[in-house]
């Protein structure tokens, strides 16, 4: 699946990593391509950023926060180990270069409005015919049929392909997800594509397109609560933070903070109700079985709120978890990394800069015996490699390419 395709020009690429030798021409802003770029970055591959001259990624106006080095951290957070090159796409010479790009690379990955491509000759069919061995990846707000016009945007995602309806307090009150996750989802569902597609071509020497569009990845990151309609006919509605098929599975009251219990089984419900002194409540004719408990979820949660009262947080969540009852405070997101540090995740990875400075990034979270995520670059300054890609461009096929 390697095609040496690399900016062999520049030395500060790894030779270590899954995907070293891959070239990848990325064409894609805001979140969920971005986001899967990195992770093919982290794992190795040679991903070239193509932005707009003078702007950029939006994301790169997308602050406060901004970091130490007056970057936006939004766009830093998805755009590391790439290298940035500024190419007017509506300008013949630019399109030009953008078209060699596409030639020399393994994957192109793009998420313009469905047409645009075409329109500038960038499009699948075009790029097909001038690198046969190309893997192109498309991600789309909602296809490229009768939705190829609507706007692709995470909010407008999560309110009509169902996500608030089962998010917030109640149905009166729907809520979105505190994080752009219908692009997150996207981007991972377009690196499975973009790798079965690599190993495709490494049998068949063929690329061929990769598309994934928002809608449809929520959808299937619905999981259960879309099988439940899919399969049972049933529409979920929002239940705050209680579970619709199990139960205890919510938030709790205790002594000082919110507390999260997620018992999935009668033996781990056995063990949570003795621990809490609340054992009678096992033997308790509407609660022994999870069927009978989520039928009298509002009855056991009164009950467990007052039991639960009798000690803080913390001191539940040591002594529950010593006997395998899943729980947890509810950690702000400082919390969520100090607990991750405390449990050895090594979550956070800090990557040299410019003029001596570090940038703190979160870690890719998979984790490689053999070939694990590199960090070597942090995400680039508009345009930082522009030069260097100038010179690739000129020398031509001599001085990599490999299809």
């Amino acid at each position: 699946m390697i095609s040496n395709a690399t900016l062999d020009t520049i030395s500060d690429m790894p030779d270590a990593g899954p995907l070293a030798g891959l070239l990848v021409a990325d064409f894609s802003r805001v979140l969920a391509g971005p986001y899967a770029t990195m992770l093919l970055a982290d794992l190795g591959a040679d991903v070239i950023k193509v932005e707009r001259p003078g702007a950029g990624d939006d994301t790169r106006a997308w602050g406060p926060p901004y970091g130490p080095d007056g970057m936006a951290t939004y766009f830093a957070g998805v755009n590391r180990n790439k290298r940035s090159v500024m190419l007017d796409l509506s300008a013949a010479e630019d399109r030009a270069k953008a078209i060699e790009l596409a030639r020399r690379a393994d994957v192109l990955v793009e998420n313009f409005k469905p047409g645009n491509m075409d329109r500038l000759g960038l499009g699948y069919d075009a790029m097909r015919k001038v690198n046969p061995r190309l893997v192109y990846a498309s991600i789309t707000g909602f296809g490229t049929g009768a939705g190829r016009d609507l706007p692709g945007y995470d909010l407008m995602v999560q309110a009509v392909g169902g996500l608030m309806s089962i998010t917030g307090a109640a149905p009166e009150h729907p809520t979105k997800v505190g994080v752009a996750l219908v692009d997150v989802i996207t981007g991972l569902h377009a690196v499975v594509g973009i790798q079965a597609a690599l190993a495709h071509r490494e049998r068949s020497g063929e690329g061929q397109h990769v598309e994934v569009s928002l809608l449809s990845s929520l959808l299937s990151g619905l999981v259960n609560q879309a099988a439940g309609y899919v399969g049972g006919g049933s529409i979920p509605t929002a239940m705050g933070n209680a579970h619709p098929s199990i139960s205890p599975y919510e938030v709790y009251s205790t002594a000082d903070h919110p507390f999260a219990v997620a018992v999935g089984n009668d033996g781990q419900f056995r063990s949570f109700v003795h621990l809490i002194g609340r054992a009678d409540l096992a033997d308790d004719t509407r609660f022994g079985q999870n069927t009978l408990r989520v039928t009298n979820r509002v009855a056991l949660k009164a009950e467990l709120d007052v039991a639960l009262s009798a000690r803080g947080a913390d001191e539940w969540f040591e002594l529950l978890s010593a006997a395998g009852v899943p729980c947890g405070p509810i950690n702000d997101v400082a919390g969520a990394f100090a607990l991750a540090e405390r449990l050895g995740l090594e979550p956070i990875v800090e990557i040299p800069g410019v003029d001596g400075m570090t940038s703190r990034v979160v870690a890719n979270p998979i984790g490689l015996s053999e070939s694990p995520a590199t960090y070597h670059r942090c995400a680039p300054e508009l345009g930082a490699d522009q030069a260097e890609f100038l010179v690739w461009l000129a020398a031509g096929e001599g001085s990599g390419h490999g299809i």
